[in-house]
């Protein structure tokens, strides 16, 4: 199974094992069944994390400001909304960005339904804010 754990953000899935679990999956009921597995209680799964704050801080002193990049989402969200504009694809999962500022820190999110809103697709827009509101209620949750 492609699930190693999760965190309050998100499932945190053996990324490899999880596409080749959704590669075998016959059904699209496998497929979804797949999915769940790797969600964490947010309804989310980390694809990526990137760390950088590491590379600003490389032969710096310590006082450089952490800086994490986490590539968040949940395919079957993705699904919806690119089944109504292909190009969803392109913004999906999201992006959230934790960094550590002089006054504190900050959590940045571009809201889909802000990209999509171009493509005056209605279902899709409905999934965007839909997944919005997911996320920012996450992300208060957790700041």
């Amino acid at each position: 199974m492609c699930c190693r754990s999760s965190t309050p953000l998100s499932g945190i899935p053996n990324i490899e094992e999880f596409w080749k679990d959704v590669a075998a999956a016959k059904t699209k009921s496998e497929m979804e069944s797949v999915v769940e597995s790797a969600l964490g209680p947010s309804g989310f799964m980390e694809f990526a994390r990137f760390d950088h704050g590491g590379v600003v801080r490389k032969g710096e002193s310590d006082d450089h400001p952490k800086v994490f990049r986490l590539v968040i989402g949940n395919p079957l969200i993705m699904r919806e909304m690119v089944k109504h504009v292909p190009d969803a694809g392109s913004y999906a999962p999201v992006t959230v960005l934790i960094d550590e500022r002089p006054g504190g820190v900050h959590i940045s999110y571009d809201r889909m339904a802000s990209l999509l809103a171009t493509y005056q697709n209605a279902e899709a827009l409905k999934v965007a804010r839909e997944l919005d509101a997911k996320v920012e209620a996450l992300l208060a949750a957790i700041a």
